[in-house]
């Protein structure tokens, strides 16, 4: 089998003089075919792309007979030389000199050519990828997984792989997955009834990690500089198109800073993710775009790009919500979280474009985050933009030993499976900050998919693992 040659390659136009009036060979999946008296009209893609392929196949070449009456979703070989196209908004074309099925679809294939919505892609996510969104949301998101990696290896960030199961909530809100090797029929208990921890796996109660935060601390206190990128998990019986069970974390830290360092670079990222996709998919953006952003989402990621960054306090965005005129379904009350509503409006109206809010009320947000001196808020932050509202949360960490056992005891946490985490207090501490953000959220931002189901290939979600 002759090695076929990608569609990308073939439609690039500093690549496509390389392969004009030569000969080629190119497989993929049927888009459509349009058959005519004498020949055929069939789009071809083969995933590398937006665009398909147009393919002019004359009756009498090898495979004609079969190869013209292949359904969509059907894969193919295609021998043939590639020509300068006559027709509009296409530079070349492939004028077939054989056909091969490598693979028949029947009529009962789901993915017809006609309008199919989200939600019945969901149900078929094994054949999503050769939609024209789906191949488009999931080449941006390699896009954003390579801009990642460049933009923290740029500056001088190490790559550091966490535990994915721990003994530890790090967020402590208690809602991780349990991991353990017990017969479920049969679990040991102690003589007070308790389930006994000592006879699993681990010698203690274990879980799916909700965040790689609290390990990438140890790291930064002897690295300086690192971040995670992989997969979390939350046991959060939520609904929501933008709640997933199973979802991808990005987490620096950074030695040595403070909260405005680590918000810089939290709005340096995500600029830099909106710059290098607009860069590096334009076709993506702009066919997501028109077909979900009514055209004008382009637009906004543009202008997120170039807009100044705000940054005022929690009590200030309170303040202004309350002064604003606008109606809210959650009331705005100093010491409650800010509810998506009132982020976007900050983002969206107040000051078209991102917004960072700093020193939360310390009730709303982690143990972990560095206490102010007024005892109500802490060193913590959320990036806003608009369109969805929050997308990056972060904090500088509290390095105080004391402040932090106290803070513990406070929400009656026990010392003693966080030992470890106190020792950094205790050996060497330094003013130290980070962020995470969630990458289905961004994904979902840059793509403009309104469900983080849409973004992810196999979404995790309560009452649904398939796949």
């Amino acid at each position: 089998m002759s090695k076929p040659i990608l569609i990308s390659q073939l439609l690039n136009s500093a690549q496509a003089a390389e392969y004009l009036e030569q000969e080629v060979v190119v497989a993929g999946w049927i888009r459509s075919v349009r058959k005519k008296k004498h020949f055929s009209f069939i789009s071809l893609s083969d995933g590398s792309c937006q665009p398909a392929l147009q393919i002019i196949a004359d009756a009498g070449i090898s495979g004609y007979e079969e190869g013209s009456t292949m359904l969509t979703g059907s894969a193919a070989k295609f021998t043939g030389k590639l020509v300068a196209s006559q027709g509009k908004g296409q530079g070349v074309e492939l004028q077939a000199s054989s056909i091969e099925v490598l693979g028949s679809a029947g009529e009962d294939y789901p993915l017809q050519k006609k309008a199919t919505s989200l939600e019945f892609l969901r149900e078929h996510a094994h054949l999503r990828s050769r939609t024209n969104t789906f191949g488009a949301v999931f080449r941006i998101r390699h896009a954003l997984t390579m801009a990642t990696h460049l933009f923290f290896s740029e500056r001088g960030f190490i790559n550091l792989h966490t535990p994915i199961i721990t003994s530890n909530d790090g967020e402590g809100a208690g809602e991780m997955f349990k991991v353990t090797n017990f017969d479920l029929d049969n679990i040991p208990r102690t003589k007070s009834g308790s389930i006994d921890y000592d006879q699993d796996y681990f010698a203690a109660m274990t879980g799916l990690t909700v965040t790689g935060q609290l390990e990438a601390e140890c790291f930064a206190m002897g690295m300086g500089r690192v971040y995670t990128f992989g997969p979390t998990f939350r046991a959060e019986n939520s609904n929501t198109p933008r709640h997933l069970s199973e979802f991808w974390m990005i987490e620096p830290e950074v030695a040595f800073a403070d909260l405005e360092e680590i918000a810089q670079l939290a709005a340096d990222y995500v600029k830099y993710m909106i710059s290098y996709t607009l860069e590096h998919c334009p076709l993506e953006i702009s066919f997501l775009s028109e077909q979900y952003g009514e055209g004008k989402h382009q637009q906004q990621l543009e202008s997120v790009v170039t807009a100044p960054v705000n940054k005022i306090t929690y009590t200030e965005a309170i303040e202004l919500l309350a002064t604003s005129g606008e109606r809210f379904e959650f009331s705005v009350d100093w010491g409650a979280e800010l509810q998506t509503e009132h982020e976007r409006y900050l983002a969206e109206k107040k000051f078209i474009g991102p917004v960072i809010v700093t020193d939360y009320p310390k009730e709303c947000k982690a143990f972990y985050m560095k206490q102010n001196s007024d005892g109500k808020t802490v060193r913590a932050m959320d990036l806003l933009v608009p369109g969805v509202g929050e997308i990056v949360g972060g904090s500088q960490r509290e390095d105080d030993l004391d402040k932090l056992t106290t803070r513990m005891d406070e929400l009656k946490m026990e010392r003693d499976a966080y030992q470890w985490y106190l020792d950094l207090r205790r050996f060497g501490s330094v003013p130290h900050a980070g962020f995470g953000l969630g990458f289905e959220r961004v994904v979902a931002y840059i793509t403009g998919m309104s469900n983080v189901r849409d973004v992810i290939p196999f979404p995790r979600t309560p009452k649904s693992a398939r796949f």
